[in-house]
This record gives structure tokens, sequence and C-alpha cells, in this order.
């Protein structure tokens, strides 16, 4: 994770990536001093260049694409994962559906391994779409989460989100993250940032390119989202969220 951050040129304290694959990893840079974290995130040392190391905070959300992948391999209700984008725009909304993917318990910010997995708001007209909708919505829900924890910790708002990973494919999934966080959302162009990162700080290592403007040189935007839901849409939503989550705490 610290390598995709690098490789997302999130250079600057209060520079946010998200990495969305199985699971998903928000990290924020916090600068050249270490934080501690009141709201139960990770601090962790992001590199260190030059004889200056940068901090970092992360989050990490165990079943994100791995949610994704239970409606397909468990519940059969879609066949292939690129299938959940059109299904998501096509329900219009998830008709008060919530899924908390609390497979394993939930990570940060709850850290609660007794939680698990919940689908609530179902009524006889749900459909299949509005369930891979609000699947989809959980994973936005979970950066929330994480993110709000993170702007607590660090004093700093996050305006905009660099998402890579898999699952970053998904116009769905980015635009609502967007959506419900109120943030600028930012694809690359090259997804496997993981990798990246490793290429450019071995290529600093030999004294191939320099830092940091051969990285900000190189790195290329695939697309761009905007948030575009209103404020009270926006928490009436992120309020059934949070109560959902209540009801799947604690249950095992």
């Amino acid at each position: 994770q610290q390598a995709a951050l690098f490789a997302e040129a999130c250079f600057h304290p209060g520079d946010v990536k998200c990495t969305n694959g199985t699971g998903t990893f928000i990290d924020m840079n916090t600068g050249e001093e270490p934080m501690a974290s009141t709201h139960r995130l990770t601090p962790m040392i992001a590199w260190r260049l030059g004889g200056r190391t940068t901090y970092m905070l992360e989050g990490f959300v165990s079943s994100s694409g791995a949610s994704v992948q239970w409606l397909r391999d468990n519940l059969g209700i879609i066949r292939d994962l690129s299938e959940s984008e059109e299904m998501a725009c096509r329900a219009g909304d998830c008709g008060g559906v919530y899924v908390v993917p609390a497979f394993t318990g939930l990570t940060a910010p709850y850290w609660d391994p007794y939680a698990r997995g919940t689908v609530l708001g179902l009524t006889r007209s749900t459909t299949r779409d509005q369930v891979v909708r609000a699947t989809l919505e959980s994973i936005a829900y979970q950066c929330r989460d994480v993110v709000e924890a993170m702007e607590r910790d660090s004093g700093m708002k996050v305006e905009r989100i660099i998402a890579d990973g898999g699952a970053s494919r998904n116009d769905f999934l980015l635009q609502f993250m967007a959506d419900i966080m109120d943030v600028r959302v930012e694809r690359p162009g090259m997804l496997e940032a993981t990798a990246l990162g490793a290429a450019y700080l071995a290529g600093l290592a030999v004294g191939l390119w320099k830092f940091p403007d051969d990285i900000l040189r190189t790195r290329k935007v695939d697309k761009v989202f905007e948030p575009a839901m209103d404020r009270e849409t926006r928490e009436r939503l992120y309020s059934g969220w949070k109560r959902a989550v209540e009801r799947a705490c604690r249950w095992a």
C-alpha cells in the first residue's frame, strides 16, 4: 500500500488514495511527523527518501470486491463481475436495501470480529439489481467511514481521492464514492498502482528518475468523478448505512 500511495503521487499531507480490490485499503499521507490514531486507524511509515521519512494513516476494509464475488460465487445473482455496474445503474436506487458485507467481521474503523454479514430492508418488490446496487454502495459507505476517521485523526479535510485497483474499473462505484463522500474521485490510467510504485522506487534508487518531477510527468488520469448528489440525500443514505451497521455488529 505504501508503493500504491507513492505511485499515485500522494506526496503532500492530506493526499489520499483508495485501492479497491478484494478488500479496500485507504491511505493518507500525513507528512514528516509520526501521528497516532485515536479513531482506530493504523499509523505507518510510507517511505523514506533523501533521509526524510513520510508517514501515513491506513484504514483497511476487508470485504469490498469480495462482496461482489459473493454475489457471483455464492448466490449466483451475477455471472460476471463486470455485470454489476450495468445492474446497479439499471436499478435506479436500492429501494431501501442495505448490504453490510461483514463476512469475517468489520475492520476499520469498527474492528468488530463478531459482526456478521446482513441484508436489510428487503421487501416483496426488491429486485436482484437492487441487491447488487446495495452491495456496491456498501463499498463506498465503508470508505466514507474510514475517510471520516482520517479527517478526525489528522485535522485535514479530504477533497480528492485517487482510486486504483481492479474494482475501480466500475464507474458506478466511483461515482457513488464521489457522491456519498462529497469529494472528487480520480481514476488513474494505471490501476495496478502497487507494482507501479515499486517500479518508481526502484528507478529512483538507481538514479533512473528524478523525484518528484518524473513521476508527476508520467502519471496519467483516466477519468474524474465529481459529486452530483445533494446533501440531504447523501446524509439520509449514510444515516441508513450507520443503522444497518449497528444491526450487524456483535452478532456472533
